[in-house]
């Protein structure tokens, strides 16, 4: 946790740190929704690691976490349920393994597949 720093400036803190204590005072609010605007971004790969870590024991205290994050592992690894926006339109909606195979989201963050290009008709 963040006791061992609880003497320094928030300013002073890691970056890591720095996300999990906005969380932490999200938190003391005991709030039924908990929006998190990509709480992974920045961060090196152990950070990820923590962050999600400490958003799932979020998750399981039964707090609804509606999560904006472009780095699917965190995505994947927290959700039951995503929704992919595409240019701010819904283009898919279900479990993360239903969007990790959904051909629109795969196309909208990989491209096309090499086979369906152009140059390969």
């Amino acid at each position: 946790g963040l006791a061992a720093q609880a003497d320094s400036w928030a300013r002073n803190l890691p970056y890591g740190s720095q996300r999990r204590l906005e969380i932490a005072r999200a938190l003391a609010t005991e709030p039924e929704v908990l929006l998190l605007d990509e709480p992974a971004a920045g961060m090196n790969p152990q950070e990820v690691g923590t962050i999600t870590e400490l958003i799932r024991r979020i998750r399981d205290r039964g707090i609804t976490v509606i999560l904006i994050e472009h780095h699917m592992q965190v995505v994947t690894g927290i959700s039951d349920r995503i929704a992919v926006l595409d240019y701010g339109e819904k283009i898919a909606e279900g479990t993360p393994q239903e969007i990790c195979c959904d051909d629109r989201v795969i196309e909208a963050y990989l491209g096309k597949k090499y086979e369906d290009t152009p140059a390969t008709q």
